[in-house]
């Protein structure tokens, strides 16, 4: 065999495996459409759809350094197919320095019980960075204050929130065991708020009606089902990471993924119950937030966003990763809006750090409802 035969026969085996990547590719693109009670484990592939991206893009410019360029079509294909979920999961947008004027600023935080109601130096971080958001909203996952003179009380948040005359407070989940709370804090006057009808022992969410001049706009605040990894998982995860040990690697994965999935059917049902909501209201102008304790590329995401757009995708740019701990790198802290309502400037801040996540926040305008 010539030497020429010998590098077409190697070129061909590099495309076969380039081609079953491409196949993992659109795999993990297309899993929110796994529905995740029937099969559990298939529909947490969204997870590894960062991975085969990097890998299909690197084949991509494998076959133009060698010239390949029929070759170079595969890979090009199925990014091209996938370019809605690279545009969700990596946004490119430029922030406008000029905001319209009418525009509002909605904040989405999970602030971790305000890092354990801790009062440092008489004062709380987090507490503090609320207060000088500049946000017409907040919306608040896993609140908790302690009435205690060591930690922040309900009157010290109220004292520093005082610019937000609105504001609901409700205990969701089935109250077993941790107790779990969810706040919105609004200089909007909220008319009603209530829980939504779905199964969890921890997790929630709430639907408020706010007032916005002449329009009434229906805002959802999420904390949907949490993953349930402990400290312990979390220290198996970063090990693996650090030392990729084959047996280390297999027995840690099998945990990980078993407890993925077993959160990914219970948030399924919650999702269905937020998109069904979604669906039937009769608000011109619809928000939805919060921690939805999944990725982009997954079905909770697709299901809740399906007839929204998502505020990061439109204006944010770069991964957006809101999760903080333990190399955890996604963004799982979202706001969607109704197709009415255009976003600015969505960013996932980090400049603080004292919770788990980093907040999220955007400014909305609302547009002229056609009747």
């Amino acid at each position: 065999m010539g030497i020429e035969h010998i590098g077409k026969f190697v070129a061909y085996l590099i495309l076969a495996v380039n081609i079953f990547f491409i196949s993992l590719l659109l795999l993990t693109a297309y899993s929110p459409h796994i529905k995740p009670v029937a099969h559990p484990v298939e529909s947490c592939l969204g997870l590894t759809f960062p991975i085969f991206l990097v890998i299909n893009i690197c084949f991509l410019i494998f076959w133009l350094i060698i010239q390949k360029y029929k070759f170079a079509l595969f890979p090009l294909v199925a990014l091209l197919i996938c370019y809605s979920q690279i545009r969700t999961y990596l946004p490119v947008n430029f922030h406008t320095s000029k905001l319209p004027e009418d525009s509002f600023k909605v904040l989405s935080y999970n602030i971790m019980g305000f890092d354990g109601a801790v009062k440092k130096d008489g004062e709380n971080l987090i507490l503090n960075y609320l207060k000088n958001s500049g946000a017409d909203i907040l919306c608040l996952q896993e609140y908790q204050t302690v009435e205690s003179p060591h930690h922040l009380t309900q009157k010290d948040v109220d004292k520093a929130l005082k610019d937000y005359p609105y504001h609901k407070i409700q205990l969701v989940g089935s109250g077993k065991g941790h107790t779990n709370r969810i706040a919105c804090y609004s200089k909007y006057p909220i008319l009603s708020s209530r829980k939504l009808d779905y199964a969890s022992e921890y997790n929630g969410s709430v639907v408020y009606e706010l007032k916005m001049g002449e329009d009434t706009v229906m805002l959802i605040n999420n904390h949907l089902e949490s993953n349930k990894l402990t400290k312990e998982d979390k220290v198996v995860y970063e090990s693996m990471l650090k030392a990729p040990e084959k047996e280390k690697v297999k027995s840690g994965m099998r945990l990980l993924i078993r407890k993925l999935a077993e959160a990914s059917a219970i948030r399924a049902p919650q999702a269905d119950s937020i998109a069904q909501e979604i669906a039937s209201s009769r608000h011109p102008y619809i928000i939805a937030c919060g921690d939805f304790n999944d990725t982009p590329i997954s079905y909770a995401h697709r299901v809740i966003g399906k007839e929204l757009n998502d505020a990061f995708t439109k204006s944010g740019r770069g991964l957006g990763i809101s999760y903080n701990q333990n190399k955890f790198y996604f963004r799982i802290d979202n706001i969607l809006t109704s197709k009415n309502l255009k976003p600015y400037n969505c960013t996932v801040d980090r400049s603080i750090k004292e919770s788990d996540h980093y907040p999220i926040w955007c400014y909305l305008k609302k547009l002229r409802v056609e009747n």
